[in-house]
C-alpha cells in the first residue's frame, strides 16, 4: 500500500510574521491547511497511510493530525527531526524512509510540505511503476529554481515521460543547459527504498544540510526513473511572500 510523506519540519523564516506561530503546511487558504489540500490529492490515488515529518512548532500539526485521521479515515503517523533548525531536507527525508524500510512498507511519494500542486500532477506520479521525479519543463527558470540536466534521454509517445539519468541537479546549474525544474514532488519505489537511504546517509555524512533532491542524481545512475513532465501544469512551492500570493490564486483556480 502506497504512503504519502510530507515534509513539515521547516521554520519558513521568509515568511514571516505568516510562520511565527506554525509551520508553513498549517497556512489556510479558503479556510483548509495547505497539508490538508495535499492529503485530499493523494487520497484521490487511494493512498490512506501518511508519514508527516514535523519539527518547527511541531505541537500544531501532531494537534491537527487527529482531525485529519478522523475526517478523511486515514492513518498519520508523526516522525520528528528534532535537528530541524540545524539540518536540511535530506535529514527530513531520510526519517521517514528509514522507517519505510526498516518497517518493510511500501513505495511512497515524497512531497515538499509546502507546495501547491493541480492535482492532476499527483495522479501522473501515483501511476509509475518505476521511481519518478516531476519535472517543471515548462516555466521559465531563474537562479532559484532547482534545476536539472537529464541526460541519454528518451521519451514516450506522447512527450509526458522522459528517461535517462541525471547529469546535474541544483540551483547552481546553467538555466539554458537545463531540462526543467524538480518541484520537489516525487516517487520512490520498494525496490529503491534501500538504495535509497544508503545515498542519503552519504548526503547527510556530508553535509547535514543538504537536499534529499541531490540523492536523485546518484540513484539514475542505478535504477531506472522517470521524469514526469508537467507540460503546463500549474505548481508552485511557497518560500516567500510573492509564492504565498502566487499559491492563493493558484489553489482559487484549481477550486473554481
Amino acid at each position: 500500500m502506497m504512503i504519502g510523506v510530507i515534509l513539515s519540519a521547516g521554520m519558513g523564516t521568509r515568511l514571516m510574521p505568516l510562520t511565527k506561530e506554525i509551520p508553513k503546511p498549517l497556512l489556510e487558504v479558503n479556510g483548509v491547511t495547505l497539508l490538508e489540500r495535499m492529503i485530499k490529492n493523494l487520497l484521490n490515488e487511494d493512498i490512506k497511510e501518511f508519514i508527516v515529518i514535523v519539527g518547527y512548532n511541531k505541537d500544531k500539526v501532531i494537534d491537527l493530525a487527529p482531525e485529519l485521521e478522523a475526517k478523511y479515515n486515514i492513518n498519520i503517523r508523526i516522525l520528528e527531526n528534532e535537528r530541524y533548525d540545524v539540518t536540511n531536507t535530506s535529514v527530513s527525508t531520510y526519517i521517514a524512509s528509514k522507517f519505510i524500510e526498516d518497517n518493510q512498507l511500501d513505495d511512497f511519494i515524497l512531497i515538499n510540505g509546502d507546495n501547491v500542486v493541480d492535482p492532476e500532477i499527483i495522479t501522473r506520479i501515483a501511476e509509475r511503476d518505476n521511481t519518478s521525479l516531476i519535472v517543471d519543463n515548462f516555466k521559465t527558470l531563474n537562479e532559484e529554481s532547482f534545476k536539472l540536466i537529464i541526460e541519454n534521454e528518451t521519451f514516450n509517445e506522447d512527450k509526458t515521460i522522459a528517461n535517462g539519468s541525471i547529469k546535474e541537479i541544483g540551483k547552481g546549474i546553467d538555466i539554458g543547459s537545463s531540462t526543467g525544474e524538480f518541484i520537489g514532488v516525487s516517487k520512490v519505489v520498494k525496490n529503491d527504498i534501500s538504495k535509497f537511504n544508503d545515498i542519503l546517509e552519504d548526503l547527510m555524512a556530508d553535509d547535514e544540510q543538504n537536499y534529499y533532491d541531490f540523492a536523485y542524481k546518484r540513484l539514475s545512475k542505478i535504477s531506472a526513473i522517470d521524469f514526469v513532465l508537467t507540460n503546463g501544469l500549474k505548481w508552485t512551492e511557497i518560500d516567500d511572500h510573492n509564492d504565498w500570493n502566487q499559491a492563493q490564486k493558484l489553489i482559487d483556480e484549481f477550486e473554481n
